[in-house]
């Protein structure tokens, strides 16, 4: 399931510094330029959880 394009260009990091998320169709996330969190989209809905991110080195 793919997200609505005008959604994806209104997301932005729920850190502080509220950077544009970047896209990734194929591996369904969304991905914080500045802080590099990766937030999960699942069945349609990003998560946009701090406590539920990725970072960067921590496993998938």
């Amino acid at each position: 399931m793919s997200l609505d394009p005008a959604l994806v260009e209104i997301l932005a990091c729920p850190d502080t510094h509220h950077t544009p998320l970047e896209y990734d169709a194929a591996g369904q996330t969304l991905t914080c330029s500045q802080c590099r969190r990766v937030f999960e989209v699942r069945d349609g809905i990003p998560v946009l959880l701090l406590d539920e991110a990725r970072t960067p080195g921590s496993p998938a």
